[in-house]
């Protein structure tokens, strides 16, 4: 008797399971369906909006000196740079950090703000163009404004008035 009256607990249990496990996957295959779909339709991050929305690939190919350059670059000469600060005037702070030999960051706003805690452990390269090498444990603290963008035929009729 004691059998008998276990059989449909079972039977529930097993059916509770299958149920389950389908939600399960089904969860999961919308998902993977949701994220491949979302990969093919991401724009790319950080396009510059000159940039055609076309191949990207063709861009990749390109040589490098036909490739904007950063608005400032920072190289780390020594062992360890001691603290290096790169922000937006009255905005974000991009890099509050040591930085350690080899390591590089480059940036590519309209303007920015650099504090270097030891000019001399750093080589900076501003729009392109090597800055002058500071004096070693020298603290130095400089603006960067990037190179001014060509005016379109919109903007050039409207500077000429």
């Amino acid at each position: 008797m004691g059998r008998h009256s276990s059989e449909p607990m079972g039977i529930a249990r097993l059916a509770l399971l299958l149920v389950g496990a389908g939600v399960v996957v089904t969860l999961l295959v919308i998902g993977g369906v949701a994220l491949v779909g979302s990969d093919a339709t991401a724009p790319p991050e950080r396009e510059p909006a000159s940039a055609p929305a076309t191949d990207t690939t063709a861009e990749a190919a390109e040589p490098a000196a036909t490739a904007q350059a950063p608005t400032v670059r920072i190289e780390c000469l020594a062992e360890t740079c001691p603290l290096v600060t790169v922000r937006v005037p009255g905005g974000d702070v991009l890099q509050y950090r040591e930085m350690g030999r080899g390591e590089e960051a480059s940036y590519f706003e309209p303007e920015l703000d650099v504090v270097l805690s030891d000019a001399g452990t750093v080589r900076v390269t501003e729009n392109g163009e090597l800055r002058e090498q500071g004096k070693p444990g020298a603290r130095e603290a400089f603006t960067v404004r990037g190179p001014k963008k060509p005016a379109t035929p919109a903007e050039s009729d409207s500077d000429s008035g």
